[in-house]
């Protein structure tokens, strides 16, 4: 949903125009992977990081714009909630010291939009869900200004026909109705995008989806919401119920969900897309002018704008992504599991340890995809967003295992493995991925943080939203210090 819309209104003509363009669409898609006409000669990394705003208090600060006008970095740029924004980096190769260099360069980033946006009334906050975010924030009023989130709100509610309720039970329970997709606002995540060949996307799309889970464990730092203690990684939940198109009776049909896991392992990139053409309808069926079949004659590279755009309002957890760069096409794996922070330097480790392991993973001689159901990824990615760093998941050849033994006894080694055939220097390897290893001894991630946090203010005391407001204010400067969230302390 990045791109920008004009048209407002849709008829049924515009739908079957968009239904047989996208079909056309995914035809030349195919015909581009037969000749291989992509870019991957020299794989890149990339990384957008969604923000909070808040205020003097620790309130959502609704002022996203204002905080955009004052940053003026094209980096910067709006999400749904006025209370959003994100940092899109840079796309870089992973070799050598480039970790450090762009840590470096996002600290400072992150540092001058912190600076600018004090000067409008606000600070940027890296956390998965405000914690001080309460149920009377989440109205239409909520959402940016840009016309594009109007439109999906009202296309994902003409779609389901009523409103939506929002139901988790984790160690409180919630259940909110709500007429407005601004819940989802909620949900602050950190993407990491991986170029691939076409013959290599499904080694490194099943990969991703088999360590999901363990990264969601690792990284859950989203545990509160509108006062309640739910998931360890709530965002997970409230993004597959926020913009859940489905009524009820759609729902028990077996009707796919929008926010999807998916089904099966695949074969091909191919099989994503045209599962997306085949299963979900329209939500903005926008057509532009050009025919990608007569661009691909002519020998220039098509952008498929209606493939791309449809492909935007379907939102795996693993993403593929075609895009179209100074004229060469290329493939990429979009990561959307991790929430935002704790801090630069454990989003940092977050990545090493999927870049490496996923590596390791796609080049396998026996695939682990190939000795494990799908289901059972399924299974492992939502029990370690309830139950954090303390989940237990299947392994095959291990059977049930806690996801801190599995990482310290297998995976850490072969994210090593994997960082050192992207040519991440020793240095970069060790600093990052003993980060890794140290959460995984303390057992302590944002997401143990903030509710052991919460809970020894609450025991001398203090009421919960005032301990909510609490914990926030001590979170902030640990953040900004950049400690790694393992280092954090406890209060007495």
């Amino acid at each position: 949903m990045g791109e920008d819309v004009d048209q407002a209104n849709f008829t049924r003509e515009d739908r079957a125009r968009y239904r047989h363009k996208i079909r056309r669409s995914l035809d030349v898609f195919a015909a581009m992977l037969r000749e291989s006409r992509f870019d991957f000669e020299r794989p890149l990394t990339g990384m957008e990081i969604e923000l909070n705003l808040v205020d003097e208090n620790c309130d959502p600060a609704m002022r996203n714009s204002e905080v955009l006008g004052a940053i003026a970095d094209p980096d910067f740029q709006t999400e749904l909630g006025q209370f959003n924004i994100e940092i899109n980096v840079p796309p870089r190769r992973l070799a050598g010291d480039e970790n450090a260099d762009l840590e470096r360069t996002l600290r400072a980033s992150l540092n001058n939009a912190e600076k600018h946006s004090r000067t409008v009334g606000a600070h940027t906050v890296m956390i998965g869900i405000l914690p001080t975010l309460k149920r009377e924030h989440m109205t239409d009023d909520a959402l940016s200004a840009n016309p594009r989130y109007k439109l999906l709100n009202e296309q994902i509610f003409a779609a389901r026909g009523e409103d939506l309720d929002i139901r988790i039970d984790g160690v409180d329970r919630l259940a909110v109705t709500t007429d407005t997709i601004a819940p989802e606002s909620a949900c602050t995540s950190t993407q990491f995008h991986l170029q691939v060949s076409p013959a290599q996307f499904a080694a490194y799309w099943n990969a991703a989806q088999v360590i999901a889970g363990i990264q969601v464990a690792l990284g859950a730092n989203s545990p509160l919401l509108f006062g309640r203690e739910l998931w360890r990684e709530t965002r997970i939940p409230l993004f597959e119920q926020a913009t859940d198109t489905r009524s009820e009776e759609i729902r028990a049909q077996g009707v796919r969900p929008r926010v999807w896991f998916g089904e099966r392992w695949i074969t091909s990139v191919f099989d994503l897309f045209e599962e997306n053409v085949r299963y979900f309808p329209a939500l903005l069926p926008i057509c532009d002018e050009f025919d990608p079949a007569e661009i691909l004659e002519r020998g220039e590279v098509p952008e498929l704008s209606e493939l791309r755009l449809h492909n935007g309002t379907v939102y795996r957890w693993n993403r593929p992504i075609y895009d179209v760069v100074k004229g060469r096409p290329h493939l990429r794996v979009e990561n959307r599991v991790l929430p935002a922070g704790p801090t630069v330097v454990d989003t940092m480790a977050n990545a090493a340890f999927y870049y490496g392991l996923i590596r390791t993973l796609a080049e396998a001689e026996r695939p682990l995809w190939t000795q494990m159901s799908f289901s059972a990824a399924e299974e492992n990615f939502h029990t370690c967003a309830r139950h954090g760093i303390d989940a237990t998941v299947f392994w095959p050849g291990l059977g049930y295992i806690q996801v801190t033994e599995l990482v310290l006894r297998r995976l850490l080694p072969m994210a090593h493995q994997g960082l050192e055939r992207w040519g991440v220097s020793q240095g970069e390897r060790d600093r990052l991925l003993g980060i890794i290893e140290q959460r995984c001894l303390t057992h302590r991630n944002g997401a143990a943080w903030q509710v052991q946090t919460l809970h020894a203010l609450e025991a001398d005391g203090v009421d919960r939203q005032d301990a909510l407001h609490e914990m926030l204010r001590r979170y902030l400067p640990l953040m900004h210090e950049n400690l790694p969230v393992h280092e954090w302390p406890y209060p007495d």
